[in-house]
Parts: C-alpha cells; structure tokens; sequence
C-alpha cells in the first residue's frame, strides 16, 4: 500500500501545481511531456531499439499507429484538462475529469461490449452529480462553467487516450509506447504553441519548478508506481483508490492555495465520485465474465 499512497499523493499534486504555475496552460502541457519524453527516450534507445525498429515493419505498423493515435487523443486531453484546472476550482476541475470511467464504459458499448447494469447506474448517477457540480458554478462565473466544461472534455480524450493504448500496448512494452505517445503529444502541443504564439520561455523560478514537479510527480512517479502496485493490487482497487485524488487535491489547493471548496458543488462532486465507484465496480463485475473491463481512469 506504501506505493499507492505515494502514487495517490504525487497524482493529487497536479491540479494544485498547474493552478500555481504562472505559465499558459498549453505551455505546462508540452513542457510535461516534453521533458518525460527527454527521459524516457534515451533508455527506450539504449533498451528497446529492436523493438522501436519492429514498428516499421509489418505487424508492428499497427502498434505504431495506435501509440500515435493515443499520443493525439493525450494531447487534447492535456489541451483541455490543464485549463480546467486554472479556470474552475482544483476539486472540481480533479473531479469531472474522474469521470473517465463513465466515458470508457460508453467507449466500449460503442466497440460492441455489453455493460452490465450497475454500470449504467453508476454512469446515471455520476451525470446527474456531474449535472449538479456544474449548475453550482453557474452563479459563480462563465468561466468557471468554462473550466468545467474543458475538465468533462478533459475525461472524454483520457478515455479516448486509453482506448488506443490498450490496442498499442497489446504488442509493445510500457517504455516503448510511453516514449512514442508522450512524444507524439508533446510534438503536437509544441505545434500548437508555436502556432499560437503561447509563451514556452520565460517564466520565474518557481513555475519552473511546479512544472518539474508535475514532470516528476503525476507523468512518471504517479502512473509509475501505480503499475507497481497493479502487481500486488487488483485494477479495480487501484481504481478505486485512485478517486482518493479529487479530496487530496482539494485538500492541498485548500492549504496551498487557499481554495476553499464550494459548499455548494459538494453535493454534487460527492454524487459524482459514487457514481464512477460504481461504473469500476461494475466493469470488475463484467471482467469475470468474457466481456473485457472497463479500463482504469488516468491519473
């Protein structure tokens, strides 16, 4: 469990950290990237080369191309999501995009796979929680509504993202497909930014230091130490468990920043947080049958 709680408490860090950093959102999104992929590339090179050449040939374009496609999915994800969290409050920003689950399950009927009842509880639940979490920021302001809507955009490319990295995983190794879709995201931000002119330089120490703080945290020690933990842990535990990062953000934006959560969205975000608890458990329920499960959320 030491490993789940460390992964909890670096995923938790991300919202609070990219409301912190004094840098554009697309900014922190491709330097997040970027720099994973300046760490991760060099060991995929020295230790997967054969596998990286396999990609080009034959059987393995496939693989290719689902790596690519999960890298454009994690780019609009990235593009969506980060605003959120500078837009709308870290809890509900860290709680709509949560609802991954809710959209994988959808993902997969649309594939042809049967969700069981309880998850389409679950997905009922957690809209009508979602529903509520955003008709609280109505009165607050149009752009918190703003936020809200990017972090719902935010879950639907995770689960996208995770669609395509369950095809590309089927044939390559974790650092291998790492490398290719964080690469493929991070070229496809730094586009972006060029083309809009977004700032990439400049920024003051300690935005430097939130964004290597995400680097370290959520992109490599957060995802990393919950596949650890997927050896001793069931994925629906681990699922589960990673809901604990909606109070933990709010928590640390609470005693960081100051962001006191909205007793009015609380009803719904709690609602919400039930509802997805409900879709995993459901889609756990479904593995054991021949259907596949419904994936894990993306921390």
């Amino acid at each position: 469990m030491a490993s789940i709680s460390i992964a909890i408490v670096a995923v938790s860090s991300s919202a609070p950290l990219i409301a912190f950093a004094a840098a554009p959102a697309l900014a922190i999104a491709f330097w997040r990237n970027g720099l994973a992929v300046a760490l991760l590339g060099p060991v995929a090179l020295l230790r997967r080369r054969d596998e990286l050449r396999a990609l080009v040939r034959g059987d393995g374009r496939r693989a290719l191309l689902f790596s690519v496609l999960a890298g454009l999915a994690l780019a609009v994800h990235f593009a969506t999501w980060i605003p959120s969290a500078k837009l709308t409050s870290v809890a509900t920003a860290t709680a709509l995009v949560a609802t991954q689950p809710v959209w994988q399950g959808l993902i997969a009927l649309g594939q042809g796979r049967r969700l069981p009842t309880v998850a389409w509880i679950g997905i009922s639940v957690a809209v009508v929680g979602a529903a509520l979490a955003t008709g609280a920021d109505l009165g607050l302001s149009a752009e918190a509504v703003t936020g809200d809507l990017l972090a719902v955009a935010g879950a639907i490319f995770a689960a996208v993202y995770t669609a395509f990295g369950e095809q590309a995983r089927r044939a390559t190794s974790t650092i291998t497909y790492t490398t290719i879709c964080y690469g493929t995201c991070g070229l496809v931000l730094l586009l972006v930014c060029l083309l809009a002119g977004v700032q990439l330089t400049g920024f003051d120490n300690s935005t430097w230091l939130a964004i290597l703080g995400l680097v370290a945290g959520a992109q490599l020690l957060g995802h990393s130490m919950f596949s650890y933990a997927l050896r001793k842990v069931s994925a629906t535990t681990v699922s589960i468990l990673i809901l604990l990062e909606v109070p933990a953000a709010a928590l640390i934006a609470w005693a960081w920043l100051g962001q006191v959560p909205r007793l009015a969205a609380l009803p719904g975000l709690a609602l919400l947080l039930v509802g997805v608890a409900v879709v995993v458990l459901g889609g756990s329920r479904a593995a054991r049958r021949p259907e596949p499960p419904v994936a894990d959320p993306l921390p």
